[in-house]
């Protein structure tokens, strides 16, 4: 079975109401980037960072995947498909993916603010219990946090993620703007020869280097285009 790789970003989930961090309203003009995605910010301010997290898990409630979400999981019953995602939320996994790498953390999931990736102090949220206060401690005693990799801390994931792109037959990126490294460098370790599918409405800097069939369309309309595209190549 053919291997693909799928890589989303914010405009993956964009269709589905989940705000953006950047572009108009982004959730960055609302709420500075140090203030709610830095270790300095939790540090300096930590009701607000887990009160900003509180609202983007209740929003979680009012969405659903949307048809590009469930045409990536219907990629599965033709290909051997893995998911790379910079999103936080839980869409693809509702949608139906099953094997999904989450590059920047878990928005349902909290951790010890001492040692966030270990496994033991990994809490999974549900929804009675979406909220996290001060006061709310992780098996370790210390403070529950979100399972987010904020800017300035290690990827744990990004080597399951280049293990992952090892032999794929396409790669295919969706609504994300390639600005945020490490995840933006993942099309370097594309095998050479590969077709790589960019699905975007909007300019997206690629290497010039990288042969990157550009489709202009939102994620739902492009990957039903995509998805057309595939089953005539790769079948």
């Amino acid at each position: 079975m053919k291997k693909i790789v799928v890589l989303t970003g914010a405009g993956m989930s964009a269709e589905s109401g989940i705000s953006t961090f950047r572009g108009g309203n982004g959730l960055w003009d609302e709420y500075p980037v140090e203030q709610v995605a830095t270790p300095e910010g939790y540090r300096a301010n930590p009701a607000l960072v887990l009160e900003f997290y509180n609202k983007r898990r209740r929003q979680l409630f009012d969405v659903v995947p949307n048809r590009g979400h469930e045409l990536v999981a219907e990629l599965e019953k033709h290909f051997n498909v893995t998911v790379i995602t910079q999103n936080v939320d839980n869409l693809h996994e509702r949608a139906g993916s099953s094997n999904i790498i989450h590059l920047h953390g878990e928005l349902m999931k909290v951790c010890s603010s001492r040692e966030p990736y270990n496994e033991d102090y990994i809490k999974v949220l549900d929804k009675d219990n979406l909220d996290i206060k001060i006061g709310d401690k992780a098996a370790d005693g210390s403070q529950l946090r979100p399972f987010i990799v904020w800017f300035g801390e290690a990827v744990p994931k990004i080597e399951d993620a280049i293990k992952a792109i090892e032999g794929v037959d396409a790669f295919i990126v969706i609504g994300t703007s390639l600005n945020v490294y490490p995840a933006a460098g993942l099309l370097n370790y594309v095998p050479h020869g590969v077709p790589v599918y960019l699905i975007d409405p909007n300019d997206v800097p690629v290497s010039s280097v990288i042969d990157v069939t550009h489709i202009r369309k939102g994620a739902s309309e492009g990957m039903q285009l995509l998805l057309e595209l595939l089953l005539s190549k790769l079948k």
